[in-house]
């Protein structure tokens, strides 16, 4: 077996070349390993685990009320190891995603219309314009 390069020599091949000594290091390993210096592969494809059978059931799923953190403990309980972020894009991605309607503060604060159900907007002629509840009245600061 040959002795290992001394110091002296990988500090100055590093120097000449501009590369840390632990690159070089590492490319003739590679050299004398599989011949050739070639980077190795990088990357590659990573199928979607929302998809197959998880994601016949997840549409599946959603088909009633759900929440997205609801559902990444229901996918873990199925041993599904997913996050919050990949459950909303897939979410999305679908289409089922939406957005409560915007409801502005009342000056009055919380109000409930008699016989309106919840989630109905509230009518415009109860709410003052340019308030809510959490402004003070005087002046602007500058």
């Amino acid at each position: 077996m040959a002795k290992p390069y001394s110091m002296d020599l990988r500090e100055r091949a590093a120097a000449r070349f501009g590369v840390a000594p632990s690159s070089a290091i590492k490319w003739v390993r590679r050299v004398r390993e599989t011949g050739s210096a070639a980077p190795g592969k990088i990357g590659g494809y990573k199928p979607n685990i929302l998809s197959g059978d998880n994601r016949t059931w997840l549409l599946e799923r959603i088909m009633t009320d759900f929440t997205l953190r609801g559902l990444v403990a229901e996918l873990a309980e199925r041993g599904v190891k997913v996050d919050y972020v990949q459950v909303w894009r897939f979410v999305h991605a679908e289409g089922l995603s939406f957005k409560k309607a915007y409801c502005p503060p009342s000056s009055f604060g919380r109000q409930s219309l008699v016989g309106a159900s919840n989630g109905r907007r509230i009518r415009a002629s109860l709410i003052r314009r340019g308030s809510s509840s959490s402004m003070k009245p005087g002046r602007r600061p500058t």
